[in-house]
């Protein structure tokens, strides 16, 4: 027997009333970051030297960079989710908490920007 409304059962959402998002997009961002992370390592690993010069000249392709910026944001998003439901689960004061959880968003997407930034910086040149 549940206690759940018809109407609830067939949205599917629990108590919060947001379902299974936070799950999914955690999960697409972790199978995202799987091709991502691979092409890095190896591209990294095919450049002929880590030099800045060398690595500029790799992130100036179009392909490159933009992959490069998926790979930045995915993983600040995966990041964000991963560090909140360790927030949520393991601080229990709740003004602590939301502290917590606010300071972990803002962090996230500072890091986020800057990353982002600091590619397009390089991909087109910094001066």
């Amino acid at each position: 027997m549940s206690l759940r409304t018809p109407l609830a059962q067939v949205r599917g959402l629990g108590a919060a009333g947001e379902g299974v998002h936070h799950w999914w997009a955690q999960r697409v961002t972790a199978v995202a970051l799987v091709p991502l992370a691979a092409w890095f390592l190896v591209s990294l690993l095919t450049l002929p030297a880590l030099d800045y010069a060398t690595v500029s000249a790799w992130l100036h392709g179009i392909w490159s960079a933009t992959l490069m910026v998926l790979f930045v944001a995915c993983a600040a998003w995966h990041s964000r989710l991963g560090v909140q439901v360790v927030i949520e689960d393991y601080v229990h004061d709740c003004g602590l908490k939301a502290t917590a959880l606010v300071l972990s968003v803002f962090v996230h997407v500072v890091v986020a920007l800057a990353g982002v930034f600091a590619v397009l910086r390089v991909a087109f040149g910094s001066g």
